[in-house]
């Protein structure tokens, strides 16, 4: 896989510092694609001082309103967490997670995700993740700096990818889908499982965040998609 198909994601980060530091550590690890979501900070002189000389990875960082968004072209997502959530979700540790990354083909992208310093990823950003992150750490202790965290992952990523074997150029349809793809599925099968009463708009319950578990943990690829989005569109026109 490229280096540059690895896109680190920051969410409303509050101290430029942090953002520096961020692509300090990415560029010790030949890691350049920074985007930030929604940052509540300017992105000026300490955040330059703090990249000590890693400017480039600044200067081309992109920005987006929300995570949906900075994702969407992404086939793979990893959310990161000191946490366990509510609704259980397929977990990794970083050294699952770089063999993971270093095993997709040169066409894959993929998104790691980073939270607020104060309280993380909410529970709806992880669920648009296919897989979370934890980084083992003291029990007792377990609160990493953002840069610090983003210096693990990418470290386990260069490590393996200075040793990966060159992976096949598969059938563009073969791949992965892009997550705005997947989301737009999962968008589908809500709307035709009110339709047929199957989901109570009221009273969901969890059967959609199951649902959306189920379909990122199996990686569904264009065609599998498409195949399913034509079956959903079938029903509706029966509906009809």
């Amino acid at each position: 896989m490229k280096l540059e198909n690895i896109r680190i994601i920051m969410v409303e980060t509050t101290h430029p510092g942090n953002i520096g530091a961020a692509a300090r550590a990415m560029n010790n690890m030949c890691l350049s694609n920074l985007g930030l979501v929604n940052p509540q900070c300017p992105i000026g002189e300490i955040a330059y001082a703090r990249a000590s000389g890693a400017n480039s990875i600044l200067d081309q960082r992109q920005t987006w309103p929300d995570l949906a968004s900075a994702i969407g072209d992404c086939e793979y997502v990893f959310a990161t967490s000191a946490r366990l959530r509510t609704l259980a979700w397929p977990q990794v540790d970083p050294a699952e997670m770089a063999d993971k990354v270093v095993a997709f083909n040169d066409q894959i992208r993929v998104a790691l995700v980073f939270g607020r310093e104060h309280s993380g990823l909410t529970n709806e950003e992880i669920q648009q993740s296919n897989a979370m992150v934890c980084i083992p750490t003291n029990p007792d202790f377990s609160s990493l700096n953002i840069a610090s965290a983003i210096q693990v992952l990418c470290y386990e990523v260069y490590r393996r990818h200075q040793f990966a074997p060159e992976t096949p150029k598969p059938d563009s349809q073969d791949t992965i889908a892009a997550s705005v793809e997947t989301a737009g599925y999962i968008a589908h099968l809500e709307k035709v499982l009110v339709e047929t009463e199957f989901l109570d708009p009221e009273q969901p319950g969890l059967i959609m965040q199951r649902l959306r578990r189920l379909y990122l943990r199996n990686e569904l690829t264009r065609n599998e998609i498409n195949i399913l989005r034509g079956m959903l569109t079938a029903i509706e026109k029966r509906i009809d």
